[in-house]
């Protein structure tokens, strides 16, 4: 669900933002702002956090990606090996 979010380039404001906060599971906890008589969201910080799980999700996709190729360079490390001091006769 969130590999479509991982290279967003410019958030969505208002409920838009509130949709992807929800998808991607980010506590909404604190972003109340009472300004006057007037209540509201904090939108700058789920912005943030949004930003932050975003993040947070790309690297660990990175990171299987990262374990992948390097065992991928060690069998052929292997192979090479093999290869080399397999007796040619």
């Amino acid at each position: 669900m969130f590999f479509r979010y991982i290279f967003l380039r410019k958030l969505p404001r208002g409920p838009e933002l509130e949709k992807l906060a929800d998808a991607l599971g980010v506590s909404s906890f604190g972003l109340d702002v009472t300004i006057g008589a007037a209540r509201r969201r904090d939108e700058a910080e789920l912005q943030r956090r949004v930003l932050e799980m975003i993040r947070s999700h790309r690297d660990s996709l990175l990171w299987v990606i990262a374990v992948i190729v390097a065992f991928g360079s060690a069998l052929s490390g292997c192979a090479a090996l093999i290869t080399v001091l397999w007796p040619h006769g």
